[in-house]
Order: structure tokens, then C-alpha cells, then sequence
């Protein structure tokens, strides 16, 4: 179970180093350049989309939830 909780963890890491990049990004100003602005927003959907799938993959009780709601 040790590499599970290491696995969750890091996931979990992972996405809060992409907030802190969209938060830089947004204080210094990058989302004025549109091409950086579609990239960066096609980027977090799909990695939004895979944390979902990664979620529901298992397909135990609570995947089931996670996809009911």
C-alpha cells in the first residue's frame, strides 16, 4: 500500500504544481498572449480529463460514486 499513498501523493503534488504555475503565469501576465492562453487551457482540461479517468479506472465503490456524481 506504500506505493499507492506515494502514487495518490505525487498525483496530488503534480496538480498543485500546475496551480502554481497558472497563478505565475497569470501574475506575470501570459495569458494576454492568446496562443499561450489556448494551449495552457487545452493542457489543464486534458490533464483535468485524465485525473478523472485515472479516478474511475479501478471501478470500485467509490469510482463508482465518483462517476455517478
Amino acid at each position: 500500500w506504500t506505493m499507492q499513498n506515494l502514487h495518490a501523493i505525487g498525483a496530488s503534488m503534480f496538480f498543485i504544481c500546475i496551480y502554481i504555475h497558472i497563478a505565475r503565469g497569470m501574475y506575470y501576465g501570459s495569458y494576454l498572449n492568446k496562443n499561450v492562453w489556448v494551449s495552457g487551457t487545452t493542457l489543464l482540461i486534458i490533464l483535468m480529463a485524465t485525473a478523472f479517468f485515472g479516478y474511475v479506472l479501478p471501478w470500485g465503490q467509490m469510482s463508482f460514486w465518483g462517476a455517478a456524481v
